[in-house]
């Protein structure tokens, strides 16, 4: 069934259920061939409204921070894990009163926080986050391997000694990447931390797997992941935050102007900059339902936001047909880096967000409004 965007307010969010469930089947079957554990990251995707939805098909959730944390042990009720740079001291009760699992990024952190996490009436697993030192991303603001990076401790400075008490080891070190980097790293995980992994109770090799883009080796990841269970009998767990949104969810805009500067220029009601950030950090270009490159079509134009940021551009798009205000434009792959990042820069509102099921159809799960600009601000 093809979704008929038109009926929907600007801007606005949209999750097709039904995409969000057969990336759901996919990660399920990774987890039912392996026996691994596959939790949500809350930095890419957070939208709790689906979450007994997600819940059906993964273990729980992981966080980087104790907002997540509560808002993983709330609304979906299952694992809450958490791996953070650092933790802060006044947070620290609260964050041991929803996780299950807490993964120090140093051993001065360990330190610090293991007694009172062996004075806890809950169980508690901890790991150490690892930094193996090999990754294969090419942004550096991405990569957590790069020259003197602060995710997780390197080889040099891994203290054994210091183990009792600790569950398991943690690695991330991919981005949107296939499973032939993960089979590559792997090697170099255990050539460097093998010794330790072999009194683990289990091994989380963190996010980044693009597990469900359609040309995902997942034969690959199968093989990786076995390769720890069966050489050092530990659990494993992934952690991909993207792959379960990925290619799920939309945003629809209109246009609110054309305007003419040596090429048209369409301001729409949407923004890079506070309802896309990546576009602007990654940067990345968003596909357009029914758009092409520059000059693939016969009209071209330069799409811009409404802040007034100079540099809120979303990027160059063909079109058959000639924009003008009141169009509305589809962009893709929206779900994922959007809603956990956006912002109200410039106090632009915040788009609408609205589920697609083929039983309700389309509804709108939120709105925003006035009281949620001035209620972030003093």
């Amino acid at each position: 069934m093809e979704l008929d965007f038109n009926a929907l307010p600007t801007p606005c969010y949209v999750i097709d259920e039904r995409l969000l469930i057969k990336n759901l089947e996919i990660l399920q079957s990774v987890q039912q061939r392996t026996g691994c554990s596959i939790v949500l990251a809350l930095k890419g995707f957070a939208m709790h409204s689906l979450f007994p939805l997600i819940g059906k098909y993964l273990k729980g959730v992981t966080s980087s921070s104790l907002f997540e944390a509560r808002l993983g042990y709330e609304k979906m009720g299952k694992e809450v894990h958490i791996c953070a740079p650092a933790y802060i001291e006044e947070e620290f009760d609260e964050i041991m009163q929803y996780c299950d699992h807490i993964v120090f990024n140093s051993f001065e952190q360990w330190k610090k926080f293991s007694p009172r996490i062996r004075q806890s009436a809950k169980k508690i697993e901890c790991g150490i986050r690892v930094n193996p030192e090999y990754s294969e991303i090419k942004t550096p603001i991405y990569d957590p391997c790069y020259q003197f990076s602060r995710m997780g401790v390197t080889l040099k400075n891994f203290k054994p000694d210091e183990l009792e008490g600790i569950d398991g080891l943690h690695f991330h070190t991919l981005c949107e990447q296939n499973s032939d980097t993960l089979f590559r790293t792997i090697k170099v995980v255990d050539e460097k931390f093998g010794d330790y992994i072999k009194g683990m109770k289990w091994l989380n090799m963190g996010g980044g797997h693009h597990i469900t883009r359609p040309d995902y080796d997942i034969e690959t990841l199968i093989q990786s992941i076995l390769f720890f269970k069966e050489k050092y009998s530990v659990d494993i767990y992934l952690e991909p935050g993207e792959a379960i949104a990925l290619n799920t969810g939309f945003l629809v805009a209109k246009v609110l102007d054309i305007i003419h500067n040596e090429m048209d220029i369409a301001i729409l009601d949407t923004s890079a900059a506070c309802h896309m950030p990546d576009v602007l950090e990654m940067p990345y270009r968003p596909n357009i339902i029914g758009s092409g490159q520059a000059e693939e079509y016969q009209y071209t134009y330069r799409l811009g936001g409404l802040t007034c940021l100079s540099g809120d551009v979303i990027g160059d798009y063909s079109f058959k047909q000639a924009l003008k205000p009141g169009d509305k434009l589809v962009f893709c792959d929206m779900a994922h880096y959007t809603m956990v990042k956006n912002n109200m820069f410039n106090g632009v509102n915040l788009p609408a967000i609205a589920t697609f099921n083929e039983e309700e159809g389309f509804k709108i799960v939120r709105k925003f409004d006035y009281e949620d600009y001035v209620g972030r601000l003093s």
